[in-house]
């Protein structure tokens, strides 16, 4: 049946919860490091997180804490706390109050915990005290098209089309997005394309910029479970998206790419359109600055310049998320 956007199929359990073994990873070297200066992290998955028979992700490796004062180690300017079934707005607050000089930001997913296509959740995560929720995602471990290329592909999701059209809830849920006022703040929501097909991530990118969204992100495009064309990814950049590529997706087990693929996807799709971001904080997975700096360094040795990854790394993000100027932690750096 199809209720509020929510998709609900026969049968099945969750994914099976994830141990991901451990594994050996390159350590970024004190010239990667210096590239995290002002970087912030879009994509970190930190506790507290769930973690159990009726989650289907892994188990992360630090929380929002351990992260904040990482990144203030190393010059980050902050980072965006990334869970796929709850809003992250209150434990950016938080995570800001116990660690000053460290912007934390909070997303959240429009997956089943959340009601999925629930423009009330919307307009809650925008009024959290702080105003630090920032970007919306559409579905993700419960978007179809994610669960079609899961081990459980019977199992319910979160519908954003039908016969080849948004739903009305998914045209009402982007409504939200563009007129929900951030609480103490003057940005904006910015949208996530989530784990959605690239043919339905497009019709929802344009729904969007007709709407007004100003800030939109195709999360992970090149890679699963997207697998956007390099075509695909310039139409949206065309739209006014920015394109997110994942330092994860290009190292150990998880690779799906070489370093040389990802340069020249970059490169295609246009420095100005693009984001890095780690997509990282799993257990036995590199802490998320360090494979950021990793992945920075190693692009940097494929020819990019320091500027170049300053643009995907620092100004792209803050753009996204609504703020301009370097935080004033870091502008003696």
């Amino acid at each position: 049946m199809v209720a509020t956007g929510l998709f609900i199929a026969a049968g099945g359990a969750v994914d099976a919860q994830v141990v991901i073994p451990a594994e050996e990873f390159p350590s970024p070297s004190a010239a990667d490091q210096l590239l995290l200066r002002d970087a912030i992290d879009i994509h970190a998955h930190l506790d507290p997180d769930s973690f159990g028979p009726h989650s289907a992700q892994a188990a992360r490796a630090l929380d929002s804490v351990d992260m904040a004062e990482r990144a203030k180690r190393v010059g980050m300017r902050g980072f965006v706390i990334k869970h796929h079934y709850d809003e992250t707005a209150g434990l950016a607050y938080l995570t800001s109050k116990q660690v000053p000089g460290v912007e934390v930001y909070g997303q959240m997913g429009l997956n089943l915990t959340v009601g999925g296509l629930n423009p009330a959740a919307v307009h809650h995560f925008a009024e959290i005290k702080g105003g630090l929720g920032r970007i919306v995602a559409m579905p993700t471990w419960d978007s179809e098209n994610n669960i079609r290329h899961s081990r459980t592909p019977d199992r319910p999701f979160v519908a954003v089309t039908r016969n080849g059209e948004l739903l009305p809830e998914t045209k009402a849920v982007i409504a939200a997005v563009a007129a929900a006022k951030v609480r103490d703040s003057d940005a904006r929501l910015a949208l996530s394309t989530g784990h959605l097909s690239p043919t339905e991530a497009l019709m929802v990118v344009r729904e969007a910029k007709a709407q007004g969204v100003a800030q939109i992100v195709v999360t992970h495009a090149m890679g699963h479970p997207i697998n956007m064309s390099i075509d695909q990814m310039k139409e949206a950049a065309g739209m006014g998206a920015f394109i997110e590529f994942v330092a994860a997706f290009t190292v150990g087990s998880r690779a799906e790419f070489t370093m040389q693929q990802y340069h020249d996807a970059i490169r295609a799709v246009g420095i100005d359109h693009v984001i890095l971001s780690s997509d990282s904080g799993q257990m036995n997975r590199p802490m998320p600055d360090d494979l950021l700096a990793h992945v920075a360094g190693q692009l940097r040795a494929k020819g990019m310049t320091t500027a170049e990854l300053r643009k995907m790394m620092v100004e792209n993000p803050a753009r996204l998320l609504g703020i301009t100027q370097p935080a004033a932690v870091n502008a003696s750096r």
